[in-house]
């Protein structure tokens, strides 16, 4: 079992939250477990709903004329009852259904139940709500195992781990046995990466082209979704798949920046920007700007068409 950092914030979440919870980030980071795992800590019941493997859900909400006769519904499509206070609700896959995240301050408000919704492309496909639950809804971006997480994964101890914090605040030298293991471990992680299939892989079989086959698996995944979306809401042309690819070289090649020109000898920042904007959204990659001046709030001085584009997870540069 691998311990993630969003495991302590669900638990205290469910102890001290009354809202729903929404979970965003890329496919295959481990939300769907992260939450499963926190109801069976925190939960005497527990309902999971997917709307693509279960699509008929819909119905929960489609016509309903009230709250009441959406958990009446739920009731029956789960075949079981909702024990009040003590269930969690958990609607996975939204993009499939986003007009639940709308409807979700109504269960919310009636407060017999608590929520969790996730999915995938959710910066995309939660662009044109026609209502926000503001009030009624927390929103938590969950990302790959960091290297703190991967090292634990891996059996380095906490303490450890707390030491090395210790010179980092304190300025003072490791201690150059634990430098050398510490920088293997991290080498491992820049070829396992955080991906938590990829990472239990190796756990399981110490085998480095079984990761490479899940890590492979993962970004078919990703490039499927790609392929779905060729034009944006305004119906002009993305040049996602173009720009997914190039990733790699781009980030061998050592530029300061994205170089447009790779993609487009003629290529102009106003013609891409849509789809740059769109792997951000979905979570497949992660732009970091340049800045004008080193001044807070760094947001404000950041030059939006020059920046270095990343994988999500450091893994995936297979």
């Amino acid at each position: 079992m691998i311990n993630r950092k969003i495991d302590g914030f669900l638990d205290e979440f469910f102890r001290d939250e009354t809202k729903a919870l929404l979970i965003t980030g890329a496919r295959q980071i481990g939300k769907t477990y992260s939450v499963r795992e926190a109801a069976k800590r925190n939960f005497e019941s527990f309902i999971e709903i997917n709307f693509i493997t279960s699509p008929e859900a819909i119905g929960i909400f489609r016509g309903a004329k009230d709250v009441s006769e959406m958990l009446f519904r739920l009731s029956a499509f789960v075949n079981k009852p909702l024990v009040k206070g003590k269930t969690l609700v958990f609607f996975d896959e939204v993009q499939a259904y986003p007009e639940v995240v709308t409807l979700i301050k109504f269960l919310v408000d009636e407060g017999s139940y608590r929520y969790v919704l996730s999915g995938s492309l959710l910066g995309i496909e939660l662009n044109n709500l026609r209502s926000e639950p503001v009030g009624y809804m927390d929103v938590k971006e969950m990302y790959p195992l960091d290297l703190e997480e991967f090292f634990l994964a891996i059996g380095l101890a906490e303490n450890v781990l707390n030491v090395l914090r210790q010179c980092w605040e304190e300025k003072k030298p490791v201690d150059e046995f634990v430098h050398q293991r510490l920088m293997q471990a991290f080498r491992l992680y820049l070829v396992v990466g955080g991906m938590p299939q990829a990472v239990q892989t190796y756990l399981d079989t110490n085998n480095l082209q079984n990761v490479l086959a899940v890590q492979k698996s993962i970004l078919l995944e990703y490039q499927r979704d790609i392929m779905k979306y060729k034009k944006d809401d305004n119906d002009r042309k993305l040049y996602i798949e173009d720009i997914f690819k190039l990733i790699p070289s781009e980030l061998n090649a050592k530029n300061k920046r994205f170089i447009l020109k790779n993609l487009n000898e003629n290529a102009r920042f106003a013609t891409y920007e849509n789809s740059f904007l769109w792997l951000r959204d979905a979570g497949v990659a992660l732009p970091t700007y340049n800045i004008e001046e080193p001044k807070l709030p760094l947001l404000l001085a950041k030059t939006r068409n020059l920046f270095k584009l990343f994988q999500s997870d450091v893994g995936l540069l297979v």
